[in-house]
């Protein structure tokens, strides 16, 4: 059972006492992601993230990485396109330990020129990494071309370009506009003291004032029916197809997830059963849903021989028409069903993944989402709901994408 306050100075918590997990998860989630950004600021979600973690007033950067080792566990932190979060995965002991090094890192961030100018490096390598991964570089294409100018399109990491000439009065100009604390949540599941918890709340957290404002981009409803490549001197060719999906509180999303669990969701799916099994044409090949505060998509991912590619596209094509025709039979309806019910339990057993799922959901939604909620929604869901999300999806434009040698010419819409 969740509980929820907020201290005075907006900053909502929410927690969710575990007794009988071995562990404790904490979180920060921050309003700050690559669909904020204006096209300037692309990339700075991401570079605010790794700067945090180079020196506070308090510490050294070799300092915080030798206390995150002597806590144990895990302390890190990612971006996505709709939030940053700052996380430590500790026994209960360690959670004082881990809430005021987790805070110091939020509210003393130095952000030294010579550390930001490092920083600035890594984070140019870690897109050279990007593009040297194809099936990342594939996404980023799809998301461009899904999205067109709609700040979802652009990539968490930025452009080569975008990194290597911003400014450090920058960065700190956009920490200062997202990083507060209306527009922060603290989220905690596992093994804790309640009353501990919100002493060290008030402590580190009850003080913090900053100035700013967030925006919501509008929602992206419609896809741009059109297909981006890139040529790429590799052994596959790797291949997207996006379709519209449904929004993060969407009580639609599980019909459609029923639906993805039945197309490519599993090695019973039906793209894996025709693509992998009987064609012997793909290693690897699946769907799936993404879901943003306001708009979603249905993503179908295979990666193939240059050879066989055109065939797997229109492999694909065909196994969604058949759907659309035919339905779904009772049996893999059942089947995808329990398969999600039981994968959405089976989520639930570790103490990070619960304080992801509330923190998450609290930022995003605006309430801390109850499993047994989420367990009742996906039994209500019928085989007439799926067929429904079916035409509901397929009967829209796509977008797509491929990464390889010979792929200008793949037909793939």
């Amino acid at each position: 059972m969740c509980e929820e306050f907020v201290l005075g100075n907006g900053l909502r918590v929410v927690t969710e006492y575990i007794p009988h997990f071995p562990s404790v998860s904490v979180g920060l989630w921050i309003g700050a992601g690559s669909m904020y950004e204006s096209e300037a600021e692309n990339g700075l979600s991401h570079f605010v993230e790794h700067m945090l973690f180079k020196s506070t007033e308090n510490r050294t950067t070799r300092e915080i990485a030798v206390e995150m080792d002597a806590i144990g566990g895990q302390v890190n932190a990612f971006t996505s396109k709709e939030c940053t979060c700052y996380y430590a995965k500790v026994i209960a002991e360690h959670l004082p330990r881990a809430m005021e090094l987790l805070c110091d890192l939020l509210l003393n961030a130095r952000m030294d020129e010579e550390e930001f100018e490092k920083e600035r490096g890594v984070i140019l390598e870690e897109i050279a990494m990007c593009e040297d991964t194809p099936e990342d570089l594939v996404y980023d294409l799809l998301a461009e071309a899904y999205f067109g100018d709609h700040p979802l399109a652009r990539p968490i990491l930025g452009s080569q370009q975008q990194i290597a000439s911003v400014s450090r009065e920058a960065l700190i100009e956009y920490r200062r506009r997202h990083y507060r604390p209306d527009n922060t949540v603290l989220a905690i599941a596992g093994d804790f003291d309640e009353k501990q918890f919100r002493e060290l709340a008030e402590r580190y957290l009850g003080s913090w004032q900053a100035l700013g404002e967030t925006r919501m981009p509008e929602p992206k409803l419609e896809a741009c029916a059109r297909v981006l490549t890139k040529k790429k001197d590799i052994e596959q060719v790797h291949m997207c197809l996006a379709y519209p999906g449904v929004a993060q509180d969407d009580d639609a999303l599980y019909p459609l997830s029923v639906m993805n669990n039945l197309l490519g969701g599993g090695m019973s799916s039906r793209l894996f059963q025709r693509i992998r099994e009987e064609m012997g044409a793909a290693y690897s090949v699946y769907s799936f849903p993404s879901t943003y505060p306001n708009c979603g998509t249905l993503t179908i991912y295979a990666g193939t021989s240059p050879e066989l590619a055109q065939k797997v596209a229109d492999e694909i094509h065909r196994l969604i028409g058949e759907l659309m025709e035919g339905g779904v039979t009772q049996e893999e309806f059942s089947m995808a069903k329990d398969q999600l019910r039981v994968s959405y339990i089976l989520g639930l057993e570790s103490s990070s993944s619960r304080m992801s799922s509330i923190g998450r959901s609290k930022l995003l939604r605006g309430r801390a989402v109850d499993p047994k909620d989420v367990i009742a929604k996906i039994e209500a869901v019928t085989k007439e709901d799926v067929e429904r999300a079916l035409r509901e999806t397929f009967s829209k434009p796509c977008s797509a994408s491929a990464v390889g040698r010979d792929v200008a010419g793949l037909r793939l819409l």
